[in-house]
């Protein structure tokens, strides 16, 4: 492996800053404002006083907007003093002036939550451009160094590596491709007009010449003679409802002797039942990939002329269950075997347990408690698990945690096997009862989140991070191109990423030893949280093919916030299982690029030789099972 220039030498440095206190308490209004390094500021809150009234007021938003220093804040209130305004009024404009700057400070320090209301106050900011590479500069990896009234870190600089070869020299500078200007416009990868080709489920119709054929004489020159070319490939797109109805009109004819009456048979395509597999097939990707609603559903069915009531879908879909239930078994049983797991969980709503909170509440409120000691929380928990050269997607929703549920998947794991890598945010409801018997790994997007939501606050101290990670994240996107063995991936990282973090983690202490930074404010809390789980987040440094972010399974858990959005619960646990299974199988089928409605119908038409040989009708191998199209 040779170092690639791909991008020009970066750094960062940072001015730093001198220790400063904030004092404050629970009354949020303004005495006085201490001017921080960077044009930030401090507040300090005294106690309360009565505000104007806006009742009975129509208050409208300002044309312009209007940013003050705090100089600028202090000198306009001295002027309102000295004005000729009476005593009271002068108060109530120093109010909120200084009201002004608290919920300045107090939306910046928020979290992302309320960047919207941030947006609508202040408008969006436009990123910048950009940076020149001269501009931006890597934190030094031993301490930074002060020197008499100067208060800049010292930057060291990092050499971008390369996965390959060809055209790429040790040491060089500037890339060649950095050189050249970027084309403007056009498509990204995989985007734009899709061929031909891409229609796989297209019905194929041959059209040939109703007057020519081959051999024939040009009937335009008149000389030549016409041979065959490849076929040219025009696509038309049709619409259908997701489900359609055939009606079938049998013939009855009666006896006038003995009454008997003969009715015509059905034809073999219709089959004995009213509801067909595909049909069940297409409900059930309808409602746990599409997101789409029962009554949703039974409306626009209802508006083509094909009436599907919301509860004949659930008992439809129920029948699917019951084909794949045995399926989702075996994928548990083997994803315990697994080597790597991703996991993560969201909130859900089931209405049986929600009733139950009611009860538990009640009961506790009649013995003088204002909440329950039961568990409450319900949730839904994505494990994606990562078997041999296969990836199985399971999902469970009740009110276990995901690391609670992940420990009832271990449970299964044969006795002999290496520890698993276990990848997850650092929450504590991830963790399992037995965290020694596996390798955890924390999420380094989550860390580098925690500084990116906070870089119009703290611009200078979260370029520095965010830049290392930065680096990071692309020598892992490299690794992944190059299709690097786990083995190789690691010692690319340990060369080109460990000095960076290695640099990273001494700035941080540096920042905190200090007390550069506010322990407790956002920014040191963002700093501690990466020092805190320094060993778990660095991991991939350490361990071959851990990863690097937990993004997979927040990608993965989109499947169920897409149906908690759209129908908002399940009515009970019995509900919450049928989609759990039948939403693991659809992701786990996508993941592995097989057709869900084809692979649930085949589950359906088979169900003989599922419960016989489950492991035969895993997704994965569907494709190669005698019911594969």
């Amino acid at each position: 492996m040779k170092p690639l220039s791909h991008r020009s030498n970066r750094s960062v440095s940072v001015t730093e800053r001198k220790p400063y206190t904030v004092v404050s308490n629970t009354h949020r209004y303004l005495t006085g404002l201490d001017k921080l390094p960077s044009n930030r500021y401090i507040y300090r809150l005294t106690e309360p006083s009565e505000g104007p009234s806006l009742e009975g007021c129509r208050v409208k938003k300002p044309a312009g907007t209007i940013t003050l220093s705090s100089e600028e804040g202090e000198g306009l209130i001295a002027q309102v003093h000295q004005s000729n305004l009476p005593a009271a009024v002068a108060g109530k404009v120093e109010q909120i002036i200084r009201m002004y700057f608290w919920v300045v400070f107090a939306l910046q320090e928020a979290k992302l939550s309320v960047k919207r209301l941030r947006n609508v106050l202040f408008g969006s900011r436009a990123q910048p451009k950009d940076r020149p590479a001269s501009e931006v500069e890597a934190p030094s990896s031993e301490a930074p160094r002060q020197a008499a009234g100067a208060e800049e870190a010292a930057p060291v600089e990092e050499v971008a590596p390369c996965l390959e070869t060809t055209g790429c020299e040790a040491g060089s500078g500037a890339s060649e491709n950095e050189a050249k200007p970027k084309p403007k416009g056009g498509h990204r990868a995989g985007t734009g007009r899709l061929g031909a080709d891409a229609y796989v489920g297209a019905k194929r119709t041959e059209c040939r010449h109703e007057d020519l054929a081959v051999g024939q004489r040009c009937p335009v020159c008149g000389q030549g003679t016409l041979y065959a070319l490849p076929s040219g490939v025009e696509i038309r797109i049709d619409g259908h409802a997701l489900l359609s109805a055939m009606r079938y009109e049998l013939q009855k004819l009666r006896c006038s002797a003995c009454g008997q009456i003969f009715t015509a048979p059905l034809p073999r395509p219709a089959g004995e039942e009213k509801y067909s597999a595909r049909a069940r097939a297409v409900l059930a990707v309808s409602r746990y990939y599409l997101g789409i609603p029962g009554y949703r559903l039974q409306g626009y069915q209802a508006m083509l002329g094909v009436p599907v009531p919301d509860a004949t879908q659930w008992d439809e879909i129920e029948k699917v269950g019951d084909c794949a239930y045995v399926v989702f078994a075996q994928m548990e049983q083997m994803a315990a075997q697994g080597e790597l797991i991703w996991q993560d969980d969201t909130a859900v709503r089931i209405l049986s347990l929600m009733q139950e909170n009611l009860e538990l509440i009640a009961a506790a409120q009649a013995h003088g408690l204002s909440t329950p000691k039961e568990r409450t929380g319900m949730h839904t928990t994505a494990l994606v698990v990562k078997v041999g050269e296969h990836t199985a997607i399971l999902y469970y929703s009740s009110r276990r945690h995901a690391g609670e549920n992940l420990q009832a998947l271990l449970d299964q794991r044969a006795a002999g096997l290496d520890k698993p890598l276990a990848m997850s945010d650092a929450l504590s409801s991830n963790e399992v009862a037995q965290e020694a018997a596996l390798i955890r790994c924390h999420c380094l997007a989550h860390g580098r989140r925690k500084f990116s939501d906070l870089a119009e606050v703290f611009p200078h101290e979260c370029q520095v991070v965010l830049e290392v990670l930065r680096q990071v994240f692309d020598h892992d996107e490299q690794a992944r191109q190059a299709q690097l063995s786990p083995e190789a991936r690691l010692a690319y990282h340990q060369e080109y990423s460990q000095p960076l973090m290695d640099g990273l983690k001494g700035w941080l202490a540096t920042q905190m030893d200090e007390h550069l930074v506010e322990p407790n404010g956002s920014l040191g809390k963002a700093m501690v949280y990466m020092q805190r789980h320094w060993e778990t987040l660095t991991r991939f440094l350490s361990v071959p093919g851990a990863p690097i972010d937990n993004n997979l399974a927040e990608r993965v858990l989109k499947l169920f916030i897409r149906q908690r959005k759209n129908s908002l619960f399940y009515k009970s646990t019995h509900s919450a299982y049928i989609a759990s299974v039948l939403t693991s199988l659809i992701a786990t089928c996508l993941y592995a690029g097989v057709n869900a409605v084809e692979y649930l119908v085949a589950l359906q038409e088979h169900r003989r030789e599922v419960f016989a040989d489950p492991a035969a009708w895993l997704p994965w191998a569907y494709a190669s099972s005698r019911a594969s199209p």
